[in-house]
């Protein structure tokens, strides 16, 4: 499929930095992995822009699911036009833009459609769920356990680090120096731990949304109420802590997968957020977000030094070095 230039300003207009992933690719590669974007970015917009109640964002997700996996339906396209209206202009431009993205969508191959239905599935489940458990702005819930934070990180992120490798192995001959079978995992690994460190560095505002992602039993046999959290969120830290480390330790796996990764272009887009996310639970030991006001943000310099690092893996594993 042709390259697209509508598509390229959407992708540059909700994520510079993806956007600047998706252009390092090799050709074959981009139309799949920007239509899935676009369509994973629109579903999590549809879930999380404030001004519709829980409800009604639900069935606008169960419109979006319906409109992906069968021919355009105006009415669906109209409610969700009508009840979405994100505060963020790229996220205004992408919704608006939700035909032109599904047209896209239907001139893929027909694997790569399959695929990205069942990483779309997953997904919306995810977020349905996420809209579910939280519910109530107004209070603060937690997830039950562990089970249901790497359950929820699997739906949302994971699961793209397994679609991701699918699309590559099918697309890139000799793609990688594992088999298919073993770096699945890996891929699945380094998503969820990608979508760990945004939870964390995202948990001072999720709470004053009554979200609270760290598990209610760990929380508890800390003897911590979640209720209180969101007037003294540092009194989360110790379970913190551990899903810092828990964190690390599927980034870890992250390594793996990029290092077994043969294209030069595919190992820079991996590397690049991979070392974002190292350096932002790094920032995260120094700068504690549950005891800090100044949201952590990895620096202009700093991306700019791991975009030089990205060239350096692309040809090398000496970046890679645990």
């Amino acid at each position: 499929m042709p390259p697209d230039p509508a598509t390229a300003d959407l992708l540059g207009a909700v994520s510079r930095t993806f956007s600047l992933s998706i252009r390092c690719l090799p050709r074959r590669l981009r139309a799949p992995m920007e239509v899935a974007y676009l369509l994973a970015r629109t579903s999590d917009t549809i879930a999380d822009t404030p001004g519709p109640a829980a409800d009604v964002r639900l069935h606008r997700l169960d419109d979006f699911r319906a409109l992906v996996r069968s021919p355009a339906a105006a009415d669906l396209v109209a409610a969700i036009h009508r009840d979405v209206v994100p505060g963020h202009a790229g996220e205004r431009a992408l919704v608006a833009a939700l035909p032109h993205v599904l047209a896209r969508f239907a001139a893929l191959s027909a694997a790569d459609r399959a695929d990205t239905l069942d990483l779309l599935d997953e997904i919306v489940a995810g977020q349905a769920g996420d809209l579910r458990a939280f519910a109530d702005p107004g209070r603060i819930a937690a997830l039950p356990d562990a089970a249901a934070l790497e359950a929820y990180a699997h739906a949302v992120a994971g699961s793209v680090g397994e679609w991701w490798t699918r699309i590559c192995c099918r697309h890139l001959p000799r793609y990688a120096r594992l088999p298919e079978r073993e770096l699945v995992p890996l891929g699945e690994s380094l998503g969820r731990g990608l979508q760990l460190v945004n939870i964390l560095r995202d948990m001072p505002e999720d709470l004053r949304a009554g979200r609270c992602y760290l598990p209610h039993d760990e929380l508890a046999a800390a003897g911590v109420d979640p209720q209180r959290l969101r007037a003294e969120p540092a009194l989360a830290q110790p379970v913190f802590d551990r899903w810092a480390a828990r964190a690390r330790d599927h980034l870890a796996a992250g390594r793996d997968y990029i290092r077994a990764v043969r294209p030069w272009r595919v190992r820079f887009a991996c590397y690049v957020p991979w070392r974002l996310a190292e350096k932002t639970l790094d920032l995260m030991l120094i700068a504690p977000p549950l005891s800090t006001p100044v949201r952590v943000k990895v620096s202009r310099g700093a991306v700019r030094a791991t975009l030089l690092g990205g060239l350096a893996a692309a040809v090398s594993d000496r970046p890679l070095r645990g």
